[in-house]
């Protein structure tokens, strides 16, 4: 029976082959996605060479350079203590990245299990995480991320988990409806027929075919983990100065809009592109791992 279930296919073959016939290849026929996947690239670089690329030391301070407009010595300017605006964004990216990505990682790693719970068992089960879900659902996602960091105590470490806790009945809702879609397939009913467990069945058989919208929805959510993570450091409930972060540069930034608008127009620029970017990206990733798209 063991070796009749390991010859089982994972998926449909028309499933199979819709899904992996080089995603990444139509991924980069379309250019808003390439574009997206490049400057994503280029962040991430940004993020792990910052101390190379960086011009000055983010914290240093110049009480001769303070608010000092774009020049050959400073190309973004620097703000209201003469610390270097570029070297703060550079430095900045890091912690945008960092708290998307582990934000991510922690919905991913508490809503799929539970989501993949609730479609496959059902009954009761399925009926009280779908209740739970629907209540954290009810709360903005911003909002709860912010009585949760405000509650944690304000870090950049509590507002990853803030923001992961928040975004995690996305992760739940997509994943059970995912497994309730797989698991009436014929693939399924064969693996249960030959004697499979249902622990087999759900991570081998129905796991893996519920991953590709998980993906997509992994990546848009970064982007809105990053606006999260700005917002929260804008609200002092998340990186804490005098260490760099995009939202606690554009919360210095808004006594200063009109003597320097360049303190603002940087870290806003920053997160904006970074922010197009991941969406850039889902939406290309959504298009490639759709079969029916040639």
């Amino acid at each position: 029976m063991a070796a009749i279930a390991d010859t089982l296919p994972v998926a449909p073959p028309a499933a199979r082959s819709g899904l992996r016939s080089h995603p990444f290849r139509r991924l980069l026929r379309r250019p808003a996605a390439a574009a997206g996947l490049v400057a994503i690239v280029f962040f991430v670089a940004l993020a792990v060479l910052a101390p190379v690329v960086s011009p000055y030391d983010p914290l240093a301070t110049s009480w001769t350079a303070v608010r000092k407009g774009p020049s050959a010595a400073h190309w973004f300017g620097t703000d209201e203590i003469g610390r270097d605006v570029l070297s703060r964004v550079i430095f900045g990216t890091r912690a945008s990245l960092l708290a998307g990505c582990v934000s991510v990682s922690i919905a991913l790693a508490l809503g799929v299990p539970i989501g993949l719970a609730a479609g496959y068992i059902g009954g009761w089960v399925d009926a009280l995480i779908s209740r739970m879900t629907d209540a954290m659902l009810a709360c903005p996602f911003l909002i709860l991320a912010i009585a949760l960091a405000a509650f944690l105590g304000p870090s950049l470490t509590n507002a990853m988990i803030a923001i992961g806790i928040s975004a995690t009945p996305i992760f739940v809702r997509l994943t059970r409806a995912a497994v309730l879609q797989v698991k009436v397939e014929d693939y399924i009913e064969a693996a249960r027929a030959v004697g499979n467990s249902h622990l087999r069945i759900a991570l081998r058989h129905i796991l893996p075919n519920v991953v590709p919208p998980l993906i997509v929805q992994a990546t848009l959510a970064v982007a809105a983990a990053v606006i999260a993570e700005a917002a929260l450091s804008f609200l002092g409930l998340g990186q804490q100065p005098p260490a760099p972060s995009w939202g606690s540069m554009l919360n210095t930034a808004k006594n200063y809009i009109d003597n320097a608008p360049w303190m603002a127009v940087w870290p806003g620029l920053s997160i904006f592109l970074l922010v197009l970017s991941f969406n850039l990206l889902g939406d290309g990733l959504r298009d490639a791992f759709d079969p029916k798209s040639r």
